[in-house]
């Protein structure tokens, strides 16, 4: 789940970036806010691929997702881009936990192989 997670993560920072590039050209924008909504959020999700495997991290993912639909009141296109994010997210999530399953039941069978084949690996 790790990689996938991070991946996604990482996925984000860029498209905020970009979205902040594309958000300045808005009148109704200043530069500072746009900058500060975007920057805030890109730095979390950067500092959240570090946490995703402790404790809380998967719900600190859905946090700053929350974080970027809420973004909207800003930034009025990041309700879509947050809502688009968050589903992402979700997948990330799910279909991560769902890899790191098979991961661990190949390992062991690989491990269980080992130990009844004559010869095998003892470690």
């Amino acid at each position: 789940m790790r990689t996938l997670c991070a991946s996604t993560l990482i996925g984000e920072f860029f498209v905020i970036g970009f979205a902040g590039l594309v958000a300045m050209k808005e009148p109704d924008l200043s530069t500072a806010t746009v900058w500060t909504v975007c920057g805030v959020l890109m730095a979390l999700s950067v500092l959240l691929c570090g946490m995703i495997t402790r404790p809380g991290g998967v719900q600190l993912g859905w946090a700053l997702q929350i974080l970027l639909i809420a973004g909207g009141v800003f930034v009025p296109s990041m309700f879509i881009l947050g809502a688009a994010f968050a589903a992402l997210w979700w997948a990330s999530v799910h279909y991560g936990r769902k890899i790191d399953e098979a991961k661990a039941r190949f390992a062991a069978q690989a491990q269980a192989q080992d130990r009844t084949e004559p010869g095998g690996n003892p470690a």
